[in-house]
């Protein structure tokens, strides 16, 4: 049986069984198969890999594990120029977008609450999110590991805390998104972009104390509903303060 000795480094070490964390491990095998194989095997999910270091050179997934190798894995690096090295994430998109699994319904709406475009709908199956992901190049936001080792997802992110706003704060601090934030831009039901509407062409479906102390809208074009800077504005602009301090 050939061996090869592998160890994960800082929160990938989420994703291994206690007794392999935050400690060189070893990788059994039989056939040579790709270190993308290997590192999955191992129960990490490749789109949360950014550099794969193997007897002190960087290599990109394609690489055949060997016997005896000494591979090092990493996550993503943001403080830290690797750029001369092989990095494994596809070049960062201009317009970051997102596609969202059935657990993150809540996370999906803050998203859209400050301004991302995030698509979700509950009945979505893994092939259609992982299609979606590819063919519409969306990060895939999930909290199924299984659905990240794909091989036709190369943008995803597994999503670790479990409060929806902990989980906002977590996606943008990750994909540092806090300095893109555009709050109340789109409609948190269904994701259009919101349009300015005249007070008159909204009047008579607006409650009387609305109408009265309100003088600014917008409307959904997609799903026709109507936003106001009223109470709910104001917590939601508090909701994103607290955010940015989160984060």
């Amino acid at each position: 049986m050939k061996r090869a000795d592998v160890r994960f480094y800082a929160e990938l070490n989420d994703f291994l069984p206690p007794g392999r964390r935050r400690r060189t491990t070893w990788y059994a095998f039989e056939v040579s198969g790709s270190v993308k194989d290997m590192i999955e095997a191992l129960g990490v999910p490749h789109t949360e890999v950014d550099l794969v270091v193997a007897n002190g050179n960087s290599v990109d997934f394609s690489y055949r594990v060997q016997h005896g190798d000494r591979i090092s894995v990493y996550p993503v690096f943001e403080a830290i120029d690797i750029s001369p090295l092989i990095r494994l994430r596809p070049q960062p998109l201009r317009d970051l977008r997102f596609v969202a699994d059935t657990h993150l319904g809540r996370l999906t709406a803050y998203l859209r609450m400050v301004g991302f475009d995030a698509v979700y709908r509950r009945d979505y199956q893994d092939e259609e999110l992982a299609a979606i992901s590819s063919n519409e190049k969306r990060i895939l936001l999930t909290k199924d590991r299984g659905l990240l080792k794909r091989n036709t997802v190369t943008r995803g992110c597994y999503v670790r805390a479990t409060n929806p706003r902990e989980q906002l704060a977590e996606v943008l601090q990750r994909f540092d998104l806090l300095g893109s934030i555009s709050p109340f831009q789109r409609c948190v039901h269904c994701n259009a972009l919101l349009q300015p509407t005249r007070k008159e062409s909204v009047s008579d479906r607006l409650q009387p104390e609305t109408k009265q102390y309100y003088d600014e809208f917008c409307i959904c074009p997609a799903c026709d509903r109507i936003y106001w800077k009223g109470s709910h504005y104001r917590r939601m602009q508090r909701f994103i303060e607290s955010l940015i301090d989160l984060a």
